[in-house]
């Protein structure tokens, strides 16, 4: 990804929205860190995102380094997707936003396996 392409400023925030502030990224991200592995794992969210803007958000997250798409070894039709390290290290914001949700919105509860809360192993 290009650093400089479509910057609102130099500012780190402001970057850091750039590329994960739309409505769908961290929801992705959130998905993969639980385990997903699959469009239609991800596809499947109860927030029901769109297949066409699915495959955008993780081509995108692919072209940054933040996501591996591999080839699925049981079906050659199908792709994997795994965070890799820069992706994962977005478990923490999660984490934090998680925390943040939880104590300051009603009726809010983490997934029943929450991996996001759990530190990578």
């Amino acid at each position: 990804m290009n650093p400089n392409k479509n910057r609102r400023s130099g500012c780190p925030v402001a970057c850091t929205l750039d590329i994960l502030g739309d409505k769908w990224t961290l929801l992705i991200v959130r998905d993969l860190l639980h385990g997903a592995t699959q469009f239609d794992e991800l596809r499947n969210a109860p927030e029901g995102i769109a297949r066409n803007i699915l495959s955008h958000r993780l081509r995108q997250l692919t072209d940054m380094g933040m996501v591996k798409r591999e080839p699925d070894i049981s079906d050659k039709r199908r792709f994997n997707y795994r965070l890799t390290e820069r992706g994962e290290s977005l478990r923490p914001i999660l984490q934090s936003i998680a925390q943040w949700g939880l104590q300051n919105i009603d009726n809010t509860e983490t997934l029943s396996d929450d991996s996001v809360n759990r530190s990578h192993e």
